[in-house]
């Protein structure tokens, strides 16, 4: 009995969900943790970028950009550490919504090399449909 590439595909990446699921929990608890430490630590942020401007004709504009950007980055850390509590929750008890919360959080987390990186692709591997994929080749002895 034969199976489709399919079928042998899912069957497959079925059991990737639970393993998933718990690398995002932990994934979004560290992330979480960073946003944290950023906003602790913005103050010291702010004075050693300060002291790089020392030589820079407008600093006050430069230093209005990196509130801007520093603001930004930690919006998107805990923003990805939300998503991905929230995926690895929803991933490891089977929920509907898992998949779709699990792919913004991998698109998101992307940027973050290199767990952000890997984790991202990984998810994209497991949860995105396989399509136009040809079989697996055969070995001589299933062809006998």
């Amino acid at each position: 009995m034969e199976r489709s590439w399919d079928e042998f595909a899912a069957g497959n990446l079925r059991g990737h969900r639970r393993i998933l699921g718990v690398c995002w929990l932990v994934y979004g608890i560290l992330r979480l943790v960073m946003g944290v430490f950023l906003v602790l630590f913005s103050g010291t942020a702010t004075v050693m970028f300060g002291a790089l401007l020392s030589r820079v004709a407008e600093p006050f504009a430069l230093m209005g950009d990196f509130h801007v950007v520093y603001a930004g980055i930690v919006v998107l850390t805990v923003l990805c550490g939300i998503l991905g509590i929230l995926a690895g929750l929803a991933l490891i008890a089977n929920q509907r919504p898992a998949r779709m919360v699990a792919l913004l959080a991998a698109f998101l987390s992307v940027s973050e090399i290199p767990f952000g990186t890997t984790l991202g692709i990984y998810t994209l591997i497991v949860l995105l449909p396989l399509r136009d994929v040809s079989p697996p080749i055969r070995s001589q002895k299933s062809a006998l």
